[in-house]
């Protein structure tokens, strides 16, 4: 019988929460890199944005989640007829989003596309990977920002159209510009690079399922 390995247990995040938004249905808040948007199943991963707000907002549930490295805006809702109706609109992709990144190196062009389907590498679970034959297509369009030299990198604007796990991270690994601190898909010297992975949720557009309006919420990275 093979010995299991150790779980994954997170660092302490000392970082809050910020409420960006709220209302009497939803909110949306601002999630610090390094803390986990569910509790983990091991104990000392109980620490999360879930467990956090429902202290305060007992029948929070999360519509969405973003990795335990990325920050930015996470969309919360006050009960289960709210989740539902917004978890429909990211089920009809209707909900836009935008992340600000880091990448390493000059990406040739000021603007494109990334379209490489994505599937689960079984074997080395979680990670994902690039695969035509049997992962689900995904595609990510992106607009540079600006060019850096020291080091060298490039931040860009990603705009997802699917919602894949890891997309935005496996798709810059793709193109040859891992993001930079990632540990799960960049080489170790760009993982090096920063002290944090350098991915950000800075934007969301849906449509509030009570006024029926449609709403837009901004955050900028703080890197």
């Amino acid at each position: 019988m093979q010995p299991q390995a150790d779980p994954f247990i997170v660092p302490l995040c000392t970082d809050k929460i910020k409420i960006l938004y709220r209302d009497e249905h939803l909110l949306v808040i601002n999630k610090p890199t390094k803390l986990l948007t569910l509790s983990g199943k091991h104990p000392l991963n109980r620490d999360s944005v879930h467990f956090r707000l429902v202290q305060e907002f007992p029948t929070a549930t999360m519509v969405h989640r973003i990795d335990f490295g990325t920050s930015g805006i996470l969309l919360v809702a006050l009960n289960k007829q709210i989740n539902a109706l917004l978890g429909k609109q990211f089920q009809d992709r209707t909900v836009e989003k935008s992340y600000t990144a880091i990448l390493a190196g000059h990406l040739e062009n000021d603007s494109g596309s990334i379209e490489a389907a994505i599937a689960k590498d079984k074997p080395n679970f979680p990670l994902q990977k690039i695969c035509e034959e049997t992962g689900k297509a995904a595609l990510t369009r992106y607009q540079v920002i600006e060019r850096n030299t020291h080091p060298s990198s490039t931040r860009v604007t990603f705009n997802p159209v699917s919602g894949r796990t890891h997309q935005l991270r496996i798709h810059s690994q793709s193109i040859g510009h891992s993001i930079l601190g990632c540990d799960l898909y960049a080489p170790d010297e760009v993982f090096h690079m920063a002290e944090r992975l350098m991915l950000h949720a800075s934007d969301i557009e849906f449509e509030h399922p009570v006024t029926r309006q449609r709403f837009h919420q901004h955050c900028p990275a703080e890197f």
